[in-house]
């Protein structure tokens, strides 16, 4: 009997979510779009924006008056019905962004971090953070919650930091559980390259079915989106990227392994070779390629968008001569559409996709 209501509160929740996915993708709606879009029964579709209308999440817009038949009221999303924040947490800095549920950001502001920085130090910057940018008024009641995009290693599934890199004080922290602890908001947790391709996944819609985002800053990384969902692997630990090896006899890393992506590109890039660092992500990425056969790779990161046509360049130069047959396996690269945003967007719209978006079943 449990798990009967179980599915039918999934099927409620599904649906919905695909109504909000509708009127995220265009500017207004009716219920026969609805019906055509997502396959629902017309009778499922007028219960869903019953419910949603009464949360205020959508509101009438209007009606369209057929030639025949009975005028059709027109729906629009809300965007500042409700607002999420999103964090993303560097090695030297804290990007906060206020998103609204249509996936633009209200404001944007970034703010150091001390060097080597402990979790407490994190969990204050979060809180003088949010208050400048929610304040105390209204908004806060609209808040649906804080999105953390953080280095990794990570452990999504449990909320936990595992010993990220170049952090001395991140030994298997519980800073999902902490941070909402701390901050009395929901907190959601992943790693920061999954949070930014949440963030393009967002931007292109159904289009963006198998892509990586590339980013380059203090670490290198890579989030994907494969069979049109993020991808975080076994242990919700996919995207180090950086830490491929490309060189045998290389520098030693900060992960402990030679040669690391990571560690060769860092030391070209302040050797003032940019040129060949830019090569190096470029042969990664077209190893990616080799073994994921990705449609769309997006270009993102702090360090990157100091040189972003540089890196676009050598990106794309390879993915053109170095992938065999790239007539046939053709490859979009561009620069991230949400620059320094991204990562803190992408978690942004996490946390609203937890509420808003498709549900996740739950093990059996």
């Amino acid at each position: 009997m449990t798990r009967v209501t179980a599915d039918v509160t999934f099927l409620r929740d599904y649906n919905q979510a695909l109504v909000m996915a509708v009127g995220r993708t265009v500017r207004s709606f009716e219920r026969s779009t609805v019906v055509e879009a997502t396959g629902l029964t017309p009778q499922a579709v007028s219960k869903v924006i019953a419910r949603l209308t009464a949360d205020g999440l959508i509101r009438p817009a209007g009606v369209r008056r057929p030639g025949i038949g009975k005028p059709a009221v027109v729906y629009e999303l809300v965007p500042d019905s409700r607002y999420a924040i999103g964090a993303h947490v560097a090695r030297r800095t804290l990007r906060l962004v206020l998103v609204d549920l249509a996936g633009t950001v209200h404001q944007s502001a970034v703010s150091p971090l001390p060097g080597d920085f402990t979790p407490k130090q994190l969990l204050d910057a979060l809180t003088a953070g949010i208050g400048a940018l929610t304040g105390i008024g209204e908004l806060r009641g609209r808040l649906t919650g804080l999105g953390i995009g953080m280095i990794g290693p990570l452990d999504h599934a449990h909320g936990l930091v595992r010993d990220a890199h170049g952090l001395r004080h991140w030994h298997d922290v519980p800073l999902r559980e902490v941070a909402e602890q701390h901050l009395g908001l929901p907190v959601h947790l992943d790693k920061d390259v999954t949070a930014g391709i949440t963030a393009e996944a967002w931007r292109y819609g159904a289009t963006f079915g198998d892509a990586a985002l590339i980013m380059v800053e203090s670490g290198i990384g890579a989030g994907f989106w494969l069979g049109g969902t993020a991808h975080r692997g076994a242990h919700t630990n996919a995207g180090e990227f950086g830490h491929t090896v490309v060189d045998l006899d290389g520098p030693r890393c900060v992960c402990g392994r030679h040669g690391c992506l990571e560690i060769v590109h860092h030391h070209a890039a302040e050797a003032g070779e940019l040129a060949r660092a830019a090569r190096v992500v470029a042969v990664g990425v077209v190893n990616l390629l080799q073994t994921l056969d990705l449609a769309h790779v997006v270009l993102a990161g702090a360090d990157l968008l100091r040189h972003p046509q540089a890196y676009l360049a050598a990106v794309g130069d390879a993915v053109q001569t170095d992938v065999p047959r790239a007539d046939w396996l053709s490859t979009k690269v561009a620069l991230s559409s949400l620059g320094a945003d991204v990562i803190a967007a992408g978690a942004a719209m996490q946390v609203l996709d937890q509420h808003y978006g498709i549900p996740e079943l739950a093990p059996i």
